[in-house]
């Protein structure tokens, strides 16, 4: 694909423009108390509880990021926002490109994204296995709130490492419109990594490109009817983003591996190389990798990784996107009993995904006649011996890559058609008894179209090719199986031509449907005026009751050529009906010592189709406040997570993982001992060919016996607010969350690791080496990963908020600042197999960096007029060490100089507002100081890593400059 360098005008961002300062101060963990000061005459409905009582403070911890906020980021990505904050570790995202399937997910506490529940006003987004950021219109978010901790009993399933509530603006009286534009620029300087790559003979990135320009406009529609009790509002958006190619930076321009030793980079790649590698797999040279030469001679000579190809440049390090959004709110009061409400939510989003051209791959068993006109002598010879000339037949790993012109690179075509709709009605029967039935239908369409790639049937037919009349004529030609064949020579560099390429690029059609339907009613009653209170308390005790009645079903098709390439279709569904209540009792108010003493417990009770038992969830809380300034909180959650359809229904089939042999390569980092206990034969020792690109296989696929997750969360906590210092607020809050029975597959890198380093009989016999070579790839090599309830994950740690603003002569400053410290990260692969901690550590195993210690801290300023401000932002992303150096079993792995650390990184944001009337301005540049992200060895990235490091953890793309406003009229 063209990479769209847009038509820029040389604009550095200009200083303006606008919010005010303090929309900053609402990342933090406790603007609950100011909350409840400004909205302490009306009820309000907070995140973590159904209860509404005026003035009511949340008991969990709960972090807000508020609109203000993100326009000072410039996102138009709301998973950006989200994966700044500490408690969140970067999931899917728009820099992923080889595997993505389009989304935007949310991953709290780094316990995997299908283990946090996202909300929209309070209710369900969308499936869980299909949830999608993106569906979200950004310019109405009105505020995040990020609940730590299990949900269970409120929310019901998946709330376990916590809850993100979306709350949007609504009753918008009026026209509100939101237009943002951006791009990026880096300083492409990195002279060791630039002098790499000019010696590998590959091409340089440009100095200083500027790239992936990103265009957001938005309206929306509101009006008022009937004296107020009425609302009606409608909201369209539009966004476009251009892609960055790895090849435009430094860190990604070519694939880097370690050298033998571990001690240096060295530009590596993939054994499927352009010039094409053959290793027969019977005949005179079985087993022997040999390659075709580079000057397109018909000669073959012995493989080695000089031969390697960059598959790098044409990977995307941004994917490109184009999205529409639509919808409307509306609701009518028509009597204080009955206020009827409705929602429609649509949004249609299309983005690529970008990969070096396609091969034919090793893996693959091809089979060469012995006759075939295309081969030289000397290829015939080594190929079939003394069969040269013959009709016979001889199988063989081939791994050619066409990349010359006509070839072309493979593109995924992402689509995600989603909608989903509320309906209710609520109002108040009696004074304080408040009633609330509502629906909710939510539709997830995908539609993935892979194109350019190469169809190994096909491939296999133009492989059997005869001499007819002195013209290469394909078999399958001739006895009319496939009258379309064209013969293929893969012979030689640049052997084939435009006819060959049309004739064996085939694309490939996937397609699949989630829906959720949610039926839900409530009873809520806030009891003061029954007098049912404690008779130290003023306020009565609050109480919910409810049901809930929730299915889900999935279905996935795939076409004949998709499935001939490992992917299954799957279909499944479950329905679960719940019963819960929640209750919140005032012990103390306004005593000695007891400003507020408040208990708070839930009950949920859930019953699902795929299980005989029903499962309860339940929480306790407590909130003590001796005096105004300060107040603890405490509490326990019991959580579940059910599994999903995908979990329980998907087909099982093979697929591509993040690994390295150790049993591969002349000289194997294991012995021949260790190699045997995974199935390597003695004869296979030493000649067994690397996983390419260090890409093996493994076989993963869904279980419908799959128990639920069970999950106990405990928090503990301090707001201080002195009275002596004004707008000043302090948070201190533990969190300990223990998930057991979780749902996973086993990694293949822990698998491999294990049985190398430990013998131990489990992991080893999770090896199913292909039986002809050894491999670890292909379709007949593989490690076992199959979904099942596994071990347990535990994560333990504190987050610190802190706000602060004052008024001074030259205008107001404020401060704030949210960090956590982790203090475990804990997995156990198996009950009673032993656990390793990642807190502090990177790579195989534990995946992207996990570091102690991450905050984010904003000042700001604003004049005397509240027109104008300037904000500075700070990020920080602690020193984290690689996995393999380390002493726990679990973890260890060959020893690296190279990337034996990661040093801690420290961004700088800088965003100006101003406002004209009605019309606020805004522009600013993330990653002031252009600061490079760390590269890493293509061997130790895992889970969502790209480019030579991790995308979603660290800033790729270099500076990025926007400019934007928001006008209300």
């Amino acid at each position: 694909m063209r990479n769209h360098r847009g038509l820029l005008v040389g604009t550095a961002l200009a200083a303006a423009l606008v919010a005010c300062a303090s929309s900053a101060s609402a990342q933090t963990t406790v603007p609950e108390d100011d909350l409840s000061s400004q909205e302490s005459q009306s009820e309000i409905t907070v995140t973590g509880t159904r209860i509404q009582q005026p003035g009511l403070i949340s008991t969990s911890p709960v972090t807000t990021i508020d609109s203000g906020e993100i326009r000072l980021q410039g996102a138009t990505n709301i998973e950006n926002v989200l994966n700044r904050l500490p408690q969140v570790t970067a999931d899917a995202n728009e820099n992923v490109s080889n595997g993505s399937d389009g989304t935007a997910r949310v991953n709290l506490r780094n316990l995997g994204s299908n283990r946090n529940l996202v909300l929209v006003n309070g209710q369900r987004l969308l499936p869980i296995q299909a949830t999608d950021v993106n569906f979200l219109p950004s310019f109405l978010v009105d505020r995040v709130d990020v609940m730590t901790g299990g949900a269970s009993a409120v929310y019901g399933s998946d709330a376990i490492s916590g809850v993100i509530n979306f709350v949007l603006r609504k009753d918008l009286d009026g026209v509100l419109a939101d237009v943002q534009y951006g791009f990026s620029n880096h300083h492409n300087d990195d002279q060791a990594r630039r002098a790499l790559i000019s010696a590998s003979g590959y091409q340089n990135a440009l100095s200083s490109p500027i790239d992936g320009q990103r265009f957001d406009a938005n309206i929306a529609v509101g009006k008022n009817f009937a004296d107020g009790r009425g609302n009606i509002m409608a909201y369209f958006g539009y966004r476009e983003v251009q892609p960055i190619s790895q090849a435009d930076r430094d860190v990604s321009a070519c694939a880097l591996d370690p050298t033998n030793n571990n001690t240096a980079f060295t530009c590596g790649g993939s054994s499927n190389n352009e010039f094409g590698l053959f290793q027969p797999l019977t005949g005179p040279n079985a087993g022997t990798a040999f390659n075709n030469t580079r000057d397109g001679a018909k000669t073959w000579v012995p493989y080695n990784s000089s031969f390697r190809y960059n598959y790098a440049p044409l990977v995307y390090f941004q994917r490109n996107d184009k999205r529409y959004t639509a919808g409307a709110f509306a609701r009518f009061e028509a009597d204080p009993a009955a206020e009827f409400y409705a929602s429609f939510m649509f949004m249609d989003d299309r983005t690529n995904s970008q990969v070096a051209p396609s091969a034919l791959f090793q893996g693959s068993t091809f089979r060469v006649n012995c006759d075939n006109p295309l081969l030289s002598a000397q290829q015939g010879q080594l190929l079939c011996g003394g069969a040269y000339g013959t009709a016979a037949s001889q199988d063989l790993f081939i791994g050619y890559r066409p990349v010359a012109a006509p070839a072309r690179p493979r593109r995924d075509d992402l689509r995600h058609t989603d909608f989903r709709v509320t309906g209710g009605v609520r109002g108040e029967i009696a004074q304080g008894i408040s009633y609330d039935v509502n629906g909710l239908f939510s539709r997830v369409l995908f539609n993935e179209n892979y194109q350019n790639d190469i169809d190994p049937v096909r491939a296999n037919r133009g492989l059997q090719v005869v001499n007819v009349g002195g013209v290469p004529t394909c078999k399958s030609v001739i006895d009319g199986t496939d009258a379309n064949c064209v013969p293929l020579n893969v012979f030689q560099y640049a052997g084939l031509s435009s006819e060959s390429l049309d004739y064996i690029y085939s694309p490939t059609f996937t397609r699949g449907m989630d829906k959720e339907t949610v039926l839900s009613g409530t009873i809520t009653a806030d009891l003061t005026s029954y007098g049912v209170q404690s008779p130290w308390a003023d306020q009565g005790i609050g109480a919910v009751f409810g049901v809930e009645h929730r299915r889900e079903s999935l279905v996935f098709h795939a076409d004949a050529l998709a499935q001939q390439k490992g992917t299954l279709e799957s279909r499944g569904k479950f329905d679960v009906t719940e019963f819960f209540t929640e209750m919140r009792v005032p012990v103390f108010e306004n005593r000695p010592f007891a400003q507020e003493l408040t208990l708070t417990g839930g009950y949920r009770y859930s019953k699902y189709s795929t299980r005989d038992e029903g499962i309860s969830t339940y929480k306790g809380e407590i909130a003590w406040a001796p005096i105004r300034d300060i107040r603890f909180r405490a509490g326990y959650n019991r959580a579940i997570r059910a599994p999903n359809i995908s979990e329980l229904f998907a087909a099982q089939g093979l697929g591509n993982i993040s690994a390295q042999d150790p049993c591969s390569g002349a000289s194997p980092t294991a012995t021949a001992a260790q190699c045997a206990a995974t199935g390597v034969s003695a004869a296979q020792y030493g000649n067994i060919i690397e996983c390419p690109s260090e890409v093996c296989v493994a076989q993963g696929g869904g279980n419908p016996a799959l128990r639920p997750e069970q999950a106990d969360t405990y928090t503990a906590g301090v707001v201080l607010a002195p009275g002596f210092l004004k707008r000043f607020s302090l948070s201190i809050d533990y969190f300990d969350i223990k998930v057991r029975d979780y749902i996973s597959s086993i990694p293949a890198s822990l698998t491999i690791s294990q049985c190398i380093e430990t013998g131990d009989p489990f992991f080893c016999s999770l090896f199913h080496r292909d039986p002809r070579n050894g491999v670890l790839f292909g379709e007949q090599g593989y490690v076992i990963s199959t979904t099942q309830n596994t071990g347990s994950l535990k994560t333990s740690g504190v987050d610190i908020g802190a706000n602060y603003a004052v008024d001074t002569g030259v205008g107001g400053f404020s401060l704030s600042f949210i960090g956590t410290w982790l203090k475990e990260l804990r997995t156990e692969p198996l009950p009673g197999l032993g656990s390793y901690d990642c807190v502090g550590l990177f790579g195989p195993t534990c995946g992207q960096p996990s570091p102690e210690w991450r905050h984010q801290a904003r000042i700001s300023w604003s004049d005397t007029t509240d027109i104008a401000s300037v904000s500075l932002n700070w990020r920080y992303i602690g020193p984290t060490k690689l996995t393999n150096n380390t002493d726990d079993p679990f973890l260890t792995g060959p020893a690296y100089t190279l990337n034996a650390s990661l040093p801690a990184y420290s961004y700088f944001d800088l965003a100006l507002t101003a406002k004209v009337e009605n019309v606020t301005f805004r522009a600013g540049v993330n990653n002031l100081l252009d600061k490079d992200p760390p590269a890493i060895a293509q061997g130790l990235l895992y889970s969502f890593g790209n480019g030579n490091t991790y995308p979603g953890v660290y800033d790729v793309a270099g500076r990025t400059f926007f400019i934007g406003l928001n006008a209300e009229f």
